[in-house]
């Protein structure tokens, strides 16, 4: 059973801000792939049916990644067909051109390829210098895009490094150039460890935006380590930023930076936007439905403040 839209928040608007923001859900492959245990993949095409259903249009489905290094979505073969007929844009993640020829095959139409602003974590998470994943990723995007697929590129380590600590804006600016350069449609900013904070936020847009990148392009991705993901995400809503990435019921880490924790819980962003008269055309009762749904099916109660406190009003 749905649970019931809430009444609550009160809309007050706030001068300045989107009309509308576009929610890139990234519970089914961000959330799912760091999870202990293998979640069957008839539960996972039901989760991103749900998601549909709650009225999500971008549901990030899986990763063509090689088992070894992300066996939680090891059947995406199996998931991607399951889903692919549903109304929704539905990215993958690839991280090379044989990711990106599995991805094809199967009919994909947007795909994300995913880089870092550090050395440290390029080498942690693709055995590789930053240079060399870039030039890992150029005919990824060449070919993905000379077949009129759209194309992401993630950034990791944005706003600090687990190994370096911080990292200056000027490297984040410079690899999201060189990602656009080589053809991505848009970019995702992302918090990997979550240290980020408003003005760190506002410093990275003002100097990308100085750089040439057009606020359209961008995205952004926090985790809620230190509580800062909503806070960060309103600074970049300030700054004209209409992409968030959030997880559903606050699914997910970084298997590659033990301290980062959950992202963003979708249904804390779709509270905070809905306070604001933002548009996301998401409905909150189903979508926390979905989430209560999923907790059950991994034993365990949702992170989300918004799904606890929703949930608890629903029993």
């Amino acid at each position: 059973m749905n649970a019931p839209e809430p009444v609550l928040p009160m809309t007050v608007p706030v001068e300045g801000l989107p009309a509308k923001v576009r929610i890139h859900e990234v519970g089914a492959r961000d959330g799912l792939q760091n999870e202990q245990a293998v979640v069957p993949v008839e539960v996972k095409a039901e989760f991103v049916r749900r998601l549909a259903g709650a009225g999500l249009t971008t549901i990030e489905a899986t990763s063509f990644v090689h088992p070894k290094w992300v066996p939680q979505l090891a059947d995406a073969e199996q998931l991607f067909p399951a889903v692919s007929g549903l109304p929704v844009d539905l990215p993958v993640l690839v991280p090379n051109e044989r990711g990106l020829d599995r991805a094809l095959a199967l009919g994909a139409r947007r795909v994300a390829v995913f880089a870092s602003a550090t050395e440290s974590f390029a080498k942690a998470n693709l055995n590789r210098t930053v240079d060399e994943a870039l030039a890992m990723f150029e005919p990824v995007v060449s070919r993905a895009k000379a077949q009129d697929v759209h194309v992401r590129g993630y950034l990791s380590m944005c706003f600090g490094d687990p190994w370096e600590g911080p990292v200056p804006v000027p490297h984040v600016v410079r690899v999201c150039r060189a990602l656009l350069d080589m053809g991505c449609d848009e970019l995702s900013l992302g918090d990997t460890i979550g240290v980020a904070t408003p003005g760190h936020v506002e410093a990275l847009l003002r100097a990308l935006t100085g750089a040439g990148v057009p606020v359209a392009a961008l995205g952004v991705h926090f985790h809620d380590t230190y509580g800062q993901a909503l806070a960060n995400t309103y600074a970049a809503l300030r700054h004209g930023v209409t992409t968030v990435d959030a997880s559903a019921g606050g699914l997910g880490g970084c298997p590659y930076a033990k301290s980062a924790t959950g992202n963003l819980a979708t249904e804390d962003l779709v509270w905070m936007l809905r306070g604001l008269g933002i548009d996301t055309g998401v409905d909150l009762g189903r979508l926390v439905a979905t989430s209560v749904w999923m907790a059950a099916h991994l034993g365990r109660p949702s992170p989300s403040r918004t799904v606890r406190a929703l949930s608890h009003q629903e029993s």
